[in-house]
């Protein structure tokens, strides 16, 4: 794109958008490189927002040491979940008290949830013993 835009539009990046339909910033990004000889590379992976556990690289380990004292293996071993009548309420309440994470600036209830179903715990309710 670079090379049609200094080639038939004089280097104008606008005028290669206008009559091509390529995207500017594309053609601008492309001269650029042309003129300075350094390929710019789009570091894409560094977007967005990181895992809760890159950011906080001893709450799998805490959660497994809150959950794994009320965890139970499935009883039929058809699954390899680890079933627990913990909440991620309850699990983000104990974390706060316990672990001393400062409660406004940690994560919500629904990341604790996701980063437990991550580490293969699963949220069951016990049967009542029947008499």
């Amino acid at each position: 794109m670079a090379k049609v835009a200094e080639d038939y539009f004089a280097g104008s990046a606008r005028k290669a958008e206008s009559i091509m339909g390529w995207k500017r910033t594309s053609v601008q990004l492309g001269l650029e490189e042309r003129r300075s000889g350094i390929i710019c590379i789009d570091n894409y992976r560094a977007r967005g927002r990181h895992k809760s556990e890159d950011i906080l690289p001893n709450l799998e380990s805490d959660i497994r040491s809150l959950v794994d004292g009320e965890a139970q293996a499935d009883p039929k071993m058809k699954s390899t979940f680890v079933y627990t009548q913990v909440s991620a309420r309850a699990v983000r309440e104990s974390l706060v008290k316990e672990k001393s994470y400062e409660d406004e600036k940690f994560v919500s209830i629904q990341t604790i949830g996701v980063v437990m179903n991550r580490l293969g715990y699963r949220l069951k309710k016990s049967k009542k013993q029947n008499p």
